[in-house]
């Protein structure tokens, strides 16, 4: 059964029932779709299911299944980043992007509101080789920080997505080989701090504090079979939320791309 969200019906709904949300970085729907995606779909059988890096333009994917709403947002650049939301229910308003200019041409946010609570999935954007787009991802993170946080002034959030950032030491295999690469610099863990600081929580941290878990590995070295990734993928929600995680999951048994579905059930309606 998929559940209505909205906080009216809660009455209609025993303690046992709960949202499933599922993310994942594909690293291109059209080469993942080779490789079980739409199987894979159907199998996690999620209320939300998100998709971060879908390499794609408008009209170059027939994915279209049937009984969910679909929304795609699209980097003007060709086989470039690129979101996706599938939601089984019909939200009350969907938004591309930040609504900031220097932001929005990669196709990296989209927000569904709901009656009671706003979901956002993100793909934040890679500090690159050399740190080449770090000062670029430096405002980005200060932009979406404050994004969200007028969204939570507003109702409960919750986020998900490839946040393109290992947190802590525990979130990576190689943390002293790793300290000025990206995703793992100081500024930009310091930033992912912030964000968190400002009201919002790691939902896999918060259950598992001490759990060595993955969601990316490099293609390169065998990483994967050698199981040497970082956790760059998160669902976030707002604080007020946190005692409603049921679970945070991540599937690292499931392949079609350097990184994994993550999951997540949160108890009864919103």
């Amino acid at each position: 059964m998929h559940v209505m969200y909205f906080a009216e019906y809660d009455s209609l709904f025993s303690k046992e029932v709960y949202m499933k949300c599922i993310s994942w970085n594909v690293n291109g729907l059209r080469a993942c779709r080779t490789k079980g995606f739409d199987e894979i779909f159907r199998e996690l059988d999620a209320d939300f299911f998100c998709i971060q890096e879908s390499k794609l333009q408008e009209g170059q994917t027939d994915f279209a299944p049937e009984g969910w709403y679909g929304y795609w947002n699209y980097a003007e650049k060709k086989g470039y980043s690129g979101t996706a939301v599938f939601a089984r229910t019909e939200p009350e308003q969907v938004t591309f992007g930040m609504g900031i200019e220097e932001h929005d041409h990669e196709g990296r946010v989209i927000t569904l509101e709901y009656p009671s609570f706003f979901f956002v999935t993100v793909y934040t954007p890679n500090a690159q080789n050399e740190l080449k787009r770090l000062t670029y991802r430096m405002q980005w993170e200060d932009d979406f920080r404050s994004y969200l946080c007028d969204l939570d002034a507003r109702k409960p959030v919750i986020i998900c997505g490839d946040m393109n950032v290992a947190h802590e030491e525990i979130d990576l295999k190689n943390p002293s080989t790793n300290r000025r690469n990206a995703g793992f610099t100081d500024e930009e863990r310091e930033k992912f701090s912030s964000l968190l600081a400002d009201g919002f929580t790691d939902t896999f941290r918060f259950l598992y504090p001490d759990t060595v878990m993955y969601s990316w590995w490099s293609y390169r070295f065998r990483a994967r079979e050698k199981n040497a990734g970082w956790r760059i993928d998160y669902f976030l929600v707002s604080d007020r939320l946190k005692d409603r995680v049921r679970d945070s999951v991540i599937y690292t048994e499931i392949m079609g791309s350097d990184h994994c579905p993550i999951g997540l059930e949160l108890e009864e309606p919103i």
